[in-house]
């Protein structure tokens, strides 16, 4: 009898994946976190965006700051025009300078005051600030900045692009340079109205911090998040690859025949899905135990029994050379045709229990009537006018005992229990059968007026090789596979087979087969 497993049943097998994985269970889950973790590290790319943004901004305050400046000195007076260059270019922190059209410098907001700014060296500078302009310059590579051409501070005003454009037909122009520190400069330049040309220079240290400082932010964000998540990979790792391992392992000794030996964890406390495989596993462990048991307990029961009519047989047959009575002779060649059809038996009995199992999986499942089955098999006995017992079969009405089923198998399960019943039933005795649907099962019953089975023993008839023939019965003629065999069929069909005392208290046996019925029956 198969083992019953508490595993919940396993869904049909899903597809496989388009992706093909490779490697570890550990390092795939690293690398599903890491592709997050670089979509996060992607929006440095975002931040250089909004820095050309920023710059763009700033360049374009500077032209209109440009032409501000340029009109507030076209309407000052001549000689007031040094002291407001001066006052703007202190109170806006601008180095402004006029050039007339051939490039000299005709007026500079530094003179006489002193500078709105000082460049930094960045020798003079810790060795923080070397490492950001380091940070900047590999940031700028990876998201394929331009970096501006580096500042030079030039007297003549020839020398700035942003004066010569605007000496033409350009109204303002700018540009946007690298400080030796890395910091912006951003100059802009425009026409005064008395033919001058005016120059506008700041050093936007702030956008440089503003963005370093962003940067340092995204930097630590995404630090934690790698950290978190590496974390996060192997605790998951942890959880999800040691039990598995835990599992192979174990598999792995069970295929190397040692699962007598093999305790495969269970991991109760688990209700996910690998809680779920563990404890399947292991009622497959389980059960192959227990279908290996039961191969070398049968193993040893056909052996045993295959002994008995073998030695019986051999003695019979050395016996045989010498006698020479014709009597005892007979009587030798009655005995050795016993034996012969005993061990023809066994060896069909035998046959039929070793790939029933099998068989049973895989036979397709129809509608089964059992009245007809049940009438079937009674009108091929009566045709074959076998004595003694009479039989009497109580037939249910047509659709109303139907099962999903092998027909050709639940007849094998009542003509077990019929020869069981007839060669227990006294001479001139009575074994009746009957077939009907109770709520959602059929129900088929085979009753005898034998001396019946005693209570301890009634799960006992069930096994295999189990004999406890009457006195009288015909050697030779009964295996002790009957009963068991037909406990395998019902078992296959989801059913139970059991035997109790007669209803009517009179002697006997009475056994009890139950049967899922088939949807859409009569109830």
């Amino acid at each position: 009898m198969a083992p019953v497993i508490a595993s919940p049943t396993i869904d049909a097998e899903e597809p496989a994946p388009r992706i093909a994985w490779r490697g570890s269970l550990t390092r795939r889950i690293l690398a599903v976190n890491l592709v997050a973790l670089a979509l996060v590290g992607g929006s440095v790319f975002y931040l250089d965006g909004f820095r050309s943004r920023l710059i763009d901004e700033r360049r374009q305050r500077a032209e209109r700051e440009v032409q501000l400046i340029g009109t507030m000195l076209a309407l000052s007076p001549a000689d007031q025009r040094a002291t407001v260059l001066h006052e703007i270019g202190r109170q806006s922190g601008r180095h402004l300078r006029v050039y007339d059209d051939r490039g000299a410098l005709r007026l500079d907001s530094w003179r006489p005051g002193p500078p709105t700014f000082t460049l930094v060296d960045p020798a003079k500078e810790p060795w923080r600030k070397h490492v950001a302009r380091w940070m900047d310059t590999v940031i700028d590579t990876l998201v394929g900045a331009e970096s501006p051409p580096p500042f030079v501070d030039a007297k003549n005003g020839r020398a700035w692009p942003e004066v010569a454009a605007a000496a033409g037909a350009v109204e303002v122009a700018s540009r946007v340079r690298n400080a030796p520190d890395r910091t912006l400069m951003i100059s802009a330049a425009t026409r005064v109205a008395d033919d001058s040309l005016l120059l506008s220079v700041e050093n936007a240290r702030e956008l440089r911090r503003f963005v370093r400082a962003e940067r340092s932010r995204l930097a630590l964000i995404v630090l934690a998040a790698l950290l978190l998540s590496a974390a996060l990979s192997f605790f998951l790792a942890r959880t999800i690859v040691r039990p598995l391992r835990r599992l192979a392992r174990a598999a792995v000794r069970v295929r190397l025949g040692r699962a007598r030996e093999v305790v495969v964890p269970r991991l109760p406390s688990r209700g996910d899905e690998i809680g779920l495989l563990a404890r399947a596993v292991s009622d497959m462990t389980q059960a192959l135990r227990e279908r290996i048991d039961a191969i070398e307990s049968f193993a040893a029961d056909v052996t045993h029994e295959l002994k008995n009519p073998l030695a019986s047989l051999s003695s019979a047959v050395e016996s045989l050379g010498r006698v020479d009575d014709p009597a005892l002779r007979a009587q030798l060649l009655t005995i050795i045709g016993e034996d012969v059809r005993r061990l023809d038996r066994l060896i069909t009995d035998v046959a039929e229990v070793s790939r029933l199992d099998a068989q049973l999986t895989r036979a397709p499942f129809a509608r089964v009537d059992l009245g007809e089955v049940i009438e079937a098999l009674l009108a091929d006995r009566a045709a074959r006018a076998e004595g003694g017992p009479r039989v009497a079969f109580a037939r249910p009405l047509r659709d109303t005992a139907v099962v999903m089923g092998d027909a050709e198998r639940l007849a094998r399960v009542v003509g077990n229990l019929l020869d069981n019943a007839l060669s227990f039933s006294p001479e001139g005795g009575v074994v009746r059968v009957g077939a009907t649907r109770v709520g959602g099962e059929v129900l088929v019953t085979v009753e005898d007026e034998g001396p019946g089975v005693p209570e301890g023993a009634r799960e006992a008839i069930f096994r295999r090789f189990h004999s406890d023939r009457p006195d009288g019965a015909s050697f030779g003629h009964h295996s002790g596979l009957g009963l068991a065999i037909a406990r395998t069929i019902v078992d296959g069909h989801n059913g139970t087979i059991e035997v109790r005392t007669r209803e009517s208290g009179e002697p006997g046996a009475r056994f009890v087969v139950r049967l899922p019925a088939a949807e859409g029956g009569v109830t």
